[in-house]
């Protein structure tokens, strides 16, 4: 069996300070004293121009290895199985201007060639960022994961329009959210489990954070079979995230995509 190769350590820090899993207070941090604008999705501060903003978000813009991409197989891997061990569940939700995210309690764990991540959180894109062969999504999850010397993962899972999901249904139920401010939401692994599908299999690339710094040397895992959600529940999504929160894809340039 092909191991998978992990890469250079990428700090946790800015993952937590500035990825769309970030709280208001540490995107403040980040902010460039020198500028006042935050980065978006829109007009002037769109990823087009997420570089200028600050001096720190230069990878955006000059970074060779950027997600999100089109995921078209370019070697045909004997990849591992994911080693995932979800056993704990929720404790939040959170709408943080950006995505909505689902808080983790402390366990739960991705395993690559040995090395425990734990799962942080997992949060939405409206509609997906990556596509596969082509193909866009209504709706993206991203599950992150960092180890404890700040390397990090990522599964991605794509939702296609079909029967409704049961763990989305717990996080609907939630809304609306109060921005910036965590609402308790707590459900038990079997709903962490219905969230991704059955069917793992899925493709393996390096890419960036999809959201400023983008920050490289990131393992992505995009997972091959799309899950299912109700027309409703992505309505919903999209209607609390309140725009469409994607980022466009970049160039794939020499990258290896295995499956």
């Amino acid at each position: 069996m092909k191991k998978i190769t992990t890469y250079t350590t990428v700090a946790l820090a800015s993952m937590l300070l500035l990825s769309a899993c970030s709280s208001t207070t540490a995107h403040k941090e980040e902010v460039n004293h020198h500028h006042t604008k935050h980065w978006g999705y829109t007009a002037d501060v769109a990823p087009s121009h997420w570089s200028t903003l600050n001096d720190k978000f230069h990878m955006c813009s000059e970074g060779q290895e950027q997600s999100p991409i089109n995921v078209v197989a370019s070697k045909d891997s004997q990849l591992t199985k994911l080693a995932l061990n979800y056993a704990q569940g929720s404790k939040s939700v959170i709408n943080n201007g950006h995505t909505v995210q689902v808080n983790m309690e402390a366990g739960d764990t991705l395993t690559i060639d040995g090395t425990a991540y734990e799962l942080k959180q997992f949060h939405f894109h409206t509609p997906s960022e990556n596509h596969i062969s082509g193909k866009a999504f209504p709706l993206e999850a991203h599950f992150v994961h960092a180890s404890k010397d700040g390397k990090l993962a990522v599964i991605a899972v794509m939702f296609k329009e079909g029967t409704e999901n049961p763990t989305l249904n717990k996080i609907v139920k939630a809304f609306p959210l109060e921005k910036n401010k965590e609402a308790t939401l707590r459900f038990s692994k079997e709903y962490l489990d219905v969230v991704m599908p059955e069917n793992r299999d899925y493709y393996h690339f390096m890419g960036s954070l999809t959201t400023p710094p983008c920050s490289e040397k990131v393992n992505w895992f995009v997972l091959k079979t799309a899950q299912t959600a109700s027309a409703e529940q992505i309505a919903a999504m999209h209607k609390e995230i309140g725009m469409n929160n994607n980022r466009p894809i970049q160039a794939t340039n020499k990258r290896s995509i295995e499956e």
